[in-house]
Formats: C-alpha cells, sequence, structure tokens
C-alpha cells in the first residue's frame, strides 16, 4: 500500500512539473510580445496643417517609404489633413492623444506647436520646422526636451538673396507676400529683412489672410515700385502663388521662394531642401527611437540645402538664362 501511495505520489510531482513547465513557457512566450508593438502592429499619427502645401505631401510620403523600408512595412500610418482649418487641426491632434499611437509624426510649425502643447506622452517626431526653439517647441536643438524631437528646414534667406542677385543682378526692391498667422513665414521674411537691412537694401512687405488675397498684395507691391518679389513657406500663400507669379510674369518681375514646390508652382528659383529627404530624416530620428535610444539623446537636425530649383518656362518668358551651376553654388534641377 506504501509503495503504491509512494508511486502515486511520484507520477502526480512528475505530472505537475509538466503542468508547470509548459505554463512557465507560455507565460515566457506572453511576456516577450507583450514588451511594445512589433513592426507588424506598430501604429503612427502623421498630421499636416494643410496638404495643399505640395512640399508637406511630399514631407509625409517621404517619412512613410522610409519607415517602411526599415521594417515597418505592415505599420499603420493614420494621415489626418487639417486642410487649412485651425478648429479641424485642433481636433485632429487632440484625437491622437488616446494612448493608441507609437508615435506621431508632424509636419509644419502649427501641427508641431499642437501636438507638443498638449503635453503627450506619446513621442512627437517633427519635420520642417524652420524655427523649433523660437516656436518653443523644443529648449534645446542638441537636447530635446518636451517628448520631442525632428528636423528643421531653416531657409537660408540670405543664401537665396544673394543667388537672387547672380542670376538677376539689377534688383534694388525686394517684396515680400505672407501670412502672419503662419509662423514659419513670419519667422523666414524677418530674417530675410534683417539681412536686407544689413545691406542697406530697400523692401516692402505685404501681408494676406486668404489665398485670395495672394495676387492683390503681389499687384500693390509691384505698384510701390518692388522689381522682385519673394514668397516664403507659406500655405495660404502657396494657395495662391500661381495667380501671384502670373501677376508678376507679365510685370516682368521675378519671383524667388523657399520651396522647390513653390517653383513647381510658377516661382522663378529657390535653393531647396529636397522634401521627401526631410521627411525621410524624420523618420530617422523615429527610427532611433524604436531602436531604444531616448528621445531626449535624439537631437533635433537642421537639414541643409540640396540643390537649387530653378524652373525654365517662367524664366524664358522673363528672357532670363538658365545660370550654370557653378555660379549659383549648386547642382541645378531645372522644371519645366
Amino acid at each position: 500500500m506504501k509503495k503504491t501511495l509512494r508511486k502515486f505520489a511520484v507520477v502526480l510531482l512528475a505530472a505537475l512539473m509538466v503542468v508547470f513547465c509548459f505554463a512557465g513557457c507560455s507565460d515566457s512566450a506572453g511576456e516577450e510580445n507583450s514588451g511594445g508593438s512589433s513592426s507588424e502592429n506598430a501604429k503612427f499619427g502623421i498630421v499636416v496643417q494643410t496638404g495643399a502645401n505640395g512640399a508637406f505631401v511630399d514631407m509625409k510620403d517621404g517619412i512613410i517609404e522610409q519607415m517602411k523600408a526599415n521594417g515597418y512595412e505592415n505599420a499603420t500610418f493614420d494621415y489626418k489633413d487639417a486642410q487649412g482649418d485651425t478648429s479641424a487641426l485642433s481636433t485632429i491632434i487632440s484625437s491622437m492623444d488616446d494612448g493608441s499611437y507609437d508615435a506621431i509624426f508632424t509636419i509644419g510649425t502649427a501641427c508641431t506647436q499642437s501636438f507638443v502643447n498638449l503635453s503627450s506622452e506619446t513621442p512627437c517626431f517633427f519635420c520642417a520646422v524652420s524655427a523649433p526653439v523660437e516656436a518653443q517647441v523644443i529648449t534645446d536643438m542638441n537636447t530635446p526636451d518636451k517628448n520631442a524631437t525632428g528636423t528643421s528646414n531653416a531657409i537660408p534667406v540670405g543664401d537665396i538673396i544673394e543667388m537672387g542677385y547672380k542670376i538677376t543682378p539689377d534688383v534694388t526692391k525686394w517684396g515680400f507676400v505672407y501670412s502672419t498667422s503662419q509662423v514659419n513665414a513670419v519667422d523666414t521674411v524677418e530674417s530675410a529683412q534683417e539681412y536686407l537691412d544689413s545691406k542697406g537694401i530697400s523692401y516692402e512687405s505685404a501681408t494676406v489672410e486668404t489665398s485670395a488675397d495672394v495676387k492683390s498684395a503681389a499687384e500693390t507691391l509691384i505698384s510701390n515700385g518692388c522689381d522682385v518679389i519673394f514668397v516664403p513657406n507659406d500655405a495660404i500663400v502657396q494657395d495662391g502663388v500661381q495667380a501671384l507669379s502670373q501677376v508678376c510674369e507679365e510685370a516682368g518681375i521675378p519671383t524667388y521662394c523657399s520651396s522647390a514646390t513653390t517653383v513647381n508652382s510658377g516661382c522663378l528659383a529657390t535653393l531647396a531642401i529636397d522634401d521627401k529627404g526631410i521627411g525621410a530624416k524624420t523618420a530617422d530620428k523615429c527610427l532611433e527611437y524604436l531602436n531604444g535610444t531616448d528621445i531626449t539623446a535624439i537631437p533635433a537636425e537642421v537639414v541643409g540645402i540640396d540643390y537649387c530649383t530653378f524652373n525654365g518656362t517662367v524664366a524664358q518668358s522673363l528672357g532670363i538664362e538658365t545660370p550654370a551651376a557653378d555660379t549659383i553654388g549648386y547642382e541645378i534641377q531645372v522644371v519645366e
């Protein structure tokens, strides 16, 4: 009887050990899979103030392509376009602070400010914020705070103005068209004005509230003696830039700008940052974070000039020859 009980106890103990072993393996596997979102179930939000700005759409595409090329081809990319509506932007930003996203990509200053101001626990990777510190998106470029980092497309306005003089040397008075509601645009125009002040060159500015105002603003500047017009990165002006370009062409006025997209829309030339390229570099910041680097250890980056974009059709209309690359100092990409 004792032997029978002993055998039963041994068998029971062995059975229990097998059960515990399988249970342990099961718990271990479950724990391994719950250590954060895999590339299969990762979810990212992408917010843009207005997709009417083609540069922003290219940046979005650059972000997605780079993420997919680095293991996130099956991730969810939730793209939201506020279509220039401030109220809609606020609603979109608030909805993305629900804890379901692994990271949020914000394109442009307004989107970034809105999300960062939420003090969200979801990390923010901003793209094309021209002055991140001045916009209070982060406090320091090298050691980002506020759970955010990303890329800056600080506009080299001094270089663009000097390029303008190499292409159209007889310019005497610059005109600026921009919206005061666009932080990037205001920063760019102020920098350009400071540069012109340092050179003793005259200028005049015209501000707009809607894209419908852009044409008349350009006409006013031309009638007041401006013989060149500069357009900053400005979502509102971009919507009306074709009308501005037409007015300037008819008056024989060259137009310079801050974006290759705006050159494609009818301005003469710019020193450009590749829009898909800056999107990809923003994605690289997120990938670094997803690979385990603390966001405060991922410096924000100012992306430099890639090339000169030059509109050959506009140049022909104005009787301007395409400059040589060694004259400008950058590779020239001619668009028609």
